[in-house]
């Protein structure tokens, strides 16, 4: 019988595997060859993406009816690229950019600060001087020669003189510290004349990496229309570059530094987007393409009326000028007007101002200006009210009981209810009601009914009225100075008529709107609403919002405003307003100053029977009210009859307020 033999196990087993390892084999062959062969193939020749940024427009800023107030034009910028710089002849290149910004007269940028000329010197930026010598690796005791010698070395300058030296290492340092890149172009000059554009743009195939790109410039309609609101932008500074960084700033970008544009820094703050090239081992380009879109910056839309606002800033500034040519001492003053219903700041102007186009090149002299043309008058200058603090008086007194409306008080010029203290009205008025009082100003009257409600009442119903507290408002403003006195003291009669506390124009006028709408008091706002760049979504609208609610009953109201109509018919403001065309309550002041004349103020609601919007007018050392007065008539009439149409250079698909 023949022997069977038969097949081992581990056989069977070795054969499985190996068919195994050859179908993993070719798989993997098929992969290397045909699935993922353009990838490799791209590996193997050194192909990489690298990514840059494509610049995001700021956001533009619209008056209330959608009339631009800060918009974007398209400007050209120097900019090196690290995918096309020749790092061979990058000093060579910075060198010719130079010398053609110096011929053009265009700036260049320079962040390096050391000086050479009249021999090695730090600028006065102490912490631009520490992070210099951080990168360099230098100790702190490191002289300006020390840092000389070693950007010379560092950059591969030996072959230059000294002024040349400077000049190219002042552009490596920025670059470097901007941490320079194909991620991160650099922008050599900002702005640039057309005329050095085309320069560099015929100079292309010489200046290899250098472009000149399309960048957004903030543009102002009229760069003098409420500076101090609209505020500005400038640079990120040393001491902010890690913050913004964080939230996806570039190092060259413009950040709002003041006003509207720094409070509505997160809106009007685009997203960038980002361009995508492929580049191969030997640096050259071969694809670009835009992989993530730029994202503008919304739009804000404020409340401020920009016809409303011209006006006063023109009258303001003439009535001033007009009173000084005449002798006048007045030097300066400011114009607020404010929505009744809403707490809404149609305007806010100031005398002097500032034009934003050169406030940058001029902000020196602005700064030594004994007028202060920088100090932002309506929202952060405080003054005493005067006699404009009266209706107050007159609500606190009625609505505690301390005088009854019809009540006559007999003036007699001179007030002797304290032994050592003896105040004088400026006229004798004889027994008067408080219509009259009002009408006539009578500071006896308001010496006795303020001494019988004290100053303790006085300052809570100033507090409610919003005085000596900040408004809310989005930028800047003061809260005022009101001081706590003892009850028992003359200075009680003093508060009454508007002494020794001093507020802002801001907040007088958001006491009068308070008074005409009888006793809401708003937060006060220069937000209309956010929107987005093509406004096609909204992300913000301001609602009204209410701070606080003063207890006027409507026979006290009544009373109040009756004698503030009287101030504009027959009173101290009826030469200005006796024959206007539509019924106005009012009451102005004057206010001692601790030098010179006296300040001349003037609040003001209308129309009288149906309020819409409230009007304080503040001159600085304006003496008389008739300066006040016919800022204020010029200011109605722009709001109630105005020459042309408002809504002018409207944006399309806008809603107009």
């Amino acid at each position: 019988m023949p022997f069977k033999k038969e097949k081992q196990p581990f056989i069977k087993v070795l054969s499985i595997i190996l068919v195994v390892v050859v179908v993993l084999y070719a798989a993997r062959i098929f992969s290397l060859q045909i699935i993922n062969a353009k990838e490799y193939n791209t590996a193997a020749a050194g192909i990489v993406n690298r990514t840059s940024v494509i610049k995001a427009s700021r956001g533009e800023i619209l008056d209330s009816s959608g009339r631009k107030i800060a918009a974007n034009r398209d400007g050209y910028d120097i900019v090196l690229n690290s995918a096309y710089l020749n790092k061979s002849q990058q000093n060579s290149i910075i060198l010719e950019l130079i010398n053609l910004c110096n011929q053009h007269g265009c700036a260049y940028i320079d962040k390096l600060p050391l000086n050479i000329t009249g021999g090695f010197q730090f600028t006065d930026d102490a912490s631009a001087v520490a992070k210099l010598k951080k990168t360099l690796g230098l100790a702190d005791y490191a002289t300006p020669e020390n840092c000389f010698d070693r950007l010379v070395t560092r950059y591969n300058l030996e072959q230059y003189n000294n002024e040349t030296r400077r000049q190219i290492m002042g552009v490596r340092y920025s670059m470097e510290i901007a941490a320079f890149s194909i991620a991160a172009p650099y922008t050599f000059a900002e702005d640039i004349s057309s005329s050095l554009m085309l320069v560099i743009a015929e100079a292309g195939y010489i200046l290899n990496g250098v472009s000149v790109e399309i960048t957004p410039y903030r543009e102002y309609a009229v760069t003098d229309l409420a500076p101090h609101i609209i505020g500005s932008i400038g640079p990120i500074y040393e001491e902010e570059w890690q913050k913004y960084k964080e939230k996806g700033y570039s190092y060259n970008d413009k950040i709002g530094k003041s006003g509207i544009e720094a409070w509505a820094e997160e809106y009007l703050h685009g997203t960038d987007g980002e361009i995508t090239y492929k580049v191969d081992s030997k640096g050259k380009i071969l694809e670009k393409k835009v992989t993530k879109a730029p994202i503008n910056g919304k739009t804000v839309v404020l409340t401020i009326d920009k016809t409303v606002q011209t006006v006063a800033q023109e009258v303001l500034k003439s009535t001033i000028k007009e009173m000084q040519s005449k002798g006048g001492s007045v030097t300066g003053g400011s114009v607020v007007v404010t929505d009744i219903k809403n707490g809404a700041i149609l305007t806010s102007a100031n005398y002097p101002s500032y034009d934003m186009s050169t406030m940058s090149k001029e902000y020196n002299n602005l700064l030594a200006n004994p007028h202060k043309p920088l100090l932002d008058r309506a929202f952060q200058g405080v003054y005493p009210i005067g006699s404009t603090m009266k209706p107050i008086v007159a609500v606190a007194a009625m609505q505690n009981g301390k005088y009854n409306y019809g009540e006559t008080i007999k003036c007699v010029r001179t007030y002797d209810y304290f032994d050592d203290y003896k105040p004088e009205c400026m006229h004798y008025h004889g027994s008067i009601n408080l219509k009259t009082a009002l009408s006539k100003s009578c500071n006896y009257f308001f010496f006795e009914i303020g001494r019988r409600v004290g100053i303790n009442s006085l300052n809570s119903y100033l507090k409610d009225f919003g005085l000596g507290v900040k408004t809310g408002v989005e930028v800047n403003d003061s809260a005022g100075i009101l001081t706590e006195y003892k009850n028992d003291s003359g200075n009680t009669i003093q508060v009454a008529i508007g002494q020794l506390n001093a507020f802002t124009p801001l907040q007088l006028s958001n006491y009068t709107a308070t008074l005409a709408n009888g006793g809401t008091r708003y937060k006060a706002t220069l937000i209309n609403s956010v929107v987005a760049y093509d406004f096609k979504e909204t992300y913000l609208t301001n609602q009204a919002q209410v701070v606080e609610s003063v207890n006027i009953s409507p026979e006290i109201l009544a009373a109040v405003k009756e004698g503030m109509l009287s101030v504009t018919v027959d009173g101290t403001g009826s030469a200005v307003f006796a024959d206007y065309p539509i019924k106005v309550g009012g009451k102005t002041g004057t206010s001692q100053t601790n030098s010179g004349a006296d300040h001349s103020v003037f609040i003001a609601f209308a129309p009288f029977d149906n309020p819409e919007i409230a009007v304080s007018v503040v001159l600085e050392h304006g003496s008389s009210t008739f300066g006040v007065t016919s800022v204020a008539k010029a200011v109605l009439d722009s709001y109630f009859f105005p020459e042309e149409e408002k809504n002018v250079d409207i944006i399309p698909n806008t809603l107009l307020q």
